[in-house]
């Protein structure tokens, strides 16, 4: 049986785009601070469907709602730790559930499954995903991811998603935290020109991950496509690493309004055959990118 880490070294797999855009068109909130983690508890159906109307559009990888689902953010609501256990299980159960469904449909083999785990500002739902600097240490950060990390690796997932991370000192808790835990992981941050959310050159921060064999790609998501374009060969060089992107739409995300502004500027055209070219092997889509960005993505890369 091929693993995760043998497909990603023999060819480029096609990623999900935003979940979070997918259940709002299907006509779900997302506006309370759990995000699309309380669609697990609420509405696991919409969840399963969300992410099998990636698959259909050519996705060979499924992204959980874990993203925003932490103990402490599930507390603050009134889950209690053995609920938010189950929930962080269900949420990879949910996108192996919508993998067969897709099997039945004729969606081309294998397809697999990536469990989310969003920085330490995600729980916090103020924005400080995009500043990182949370004025904790790195002990401390990896205290907060490593029971999550456990959880999920324990649900069988493919590979963890370390993903959205604004912080080398969070990448440097997260590479610590999943040691031992049997799963791959990719590792991604979020950047914008060179530097990482926190204002950290993107060298440094992809170099962290260069002698950590639990990861086997290293890149960026959440960020513009043209900030990805740039980010692609630099991790390759880094790193030595398969490349993992998946940018936004282009569009703008405003913290305080809780809104998106700007152009769109996500294209699949000539960008994907650039990336695969600089060293990505994990392609996709993020924020405002849905199904239809991702089945043109689909089609340049398999082109």
């Amino acid at each position: 049986m091929v693993t995760f880490a043998q497909a990603v070294a023999a060819g480029t797999l096609v990623l999900d785009g935003g979940l979070s855009n997918q259940l709002e068109a299907d006509g779900h909130d997302l506006s309370d601070s759990l995000w699309s983690a309380r669609l697990l508890a609420e509405r696991p159906d919409a969840v399963r469907a969300a992410h099998l109307a990636y698959f259909l559009a050519g996705a060979d990888v499924a992204t959980t709602a874990s993203y925003q689902a932490t103990y402490e953010g599930f507390a603050s609501r009134g889950t209690d730790a053995r609920r938010t256990t189950e929930l962080l299980a269900l949420s990879v159960r949910l996108a192996r559930e919508a993998a067969e469904q897709g099997r039945t449909e004729g969606v081309r083999d294998p397809l697999w499954v990536a469990a989310s785990a969003g920085p330490y500002g995600a729980m916090l739902a103020d924005g400080s995903e995009y500043r990182g600097r949370y004025g904790l240490s790195v002990d401390d950060l990896e205290r907060f991811h490593r029971p999550r990390l456990e959880v999920l690796a324990a649900a069988g997932p493919d590979v963890l998603a370390l993903e959205t991370v604004p912080d080398a000192d969070e990448a440097l808790a997260l590479v610590r935290a999943v040691r031992g835990l049997g799963v791959p992981a990719w590792l991604s941050f979020s950047v914008t020109g060179g530097l990482t959310r926190a204002g950290q050159p993107l060298e440094e921060a992809f170099a962290l991950a260069a002698e950590a064999d639990e990861v086997i790609a290293v890149g960026v998501n959440c960020c513009s496509p043209q900030d990805a374009d740039a980010a692609v060969p630099l991790a390759a060089r880094i790193t030595g690493k398969p490349v993992v992107v998946y940018p936004n739409s282009g569009e703008q995300w405003d913290a305080v309004r809780r809104s998106w502004w700007g152009p769109v500027t996500f294209s699949a055209e000539g960008r994907a055959a650039r990336w695969v070219r600089d060293g990505a092997r994990l392609v996709g889509g993020c924020c405002r990118v849905g199904p239809e960005g991702i089945a043109a993505l689909a089609a340049q890369v398999r082109a």
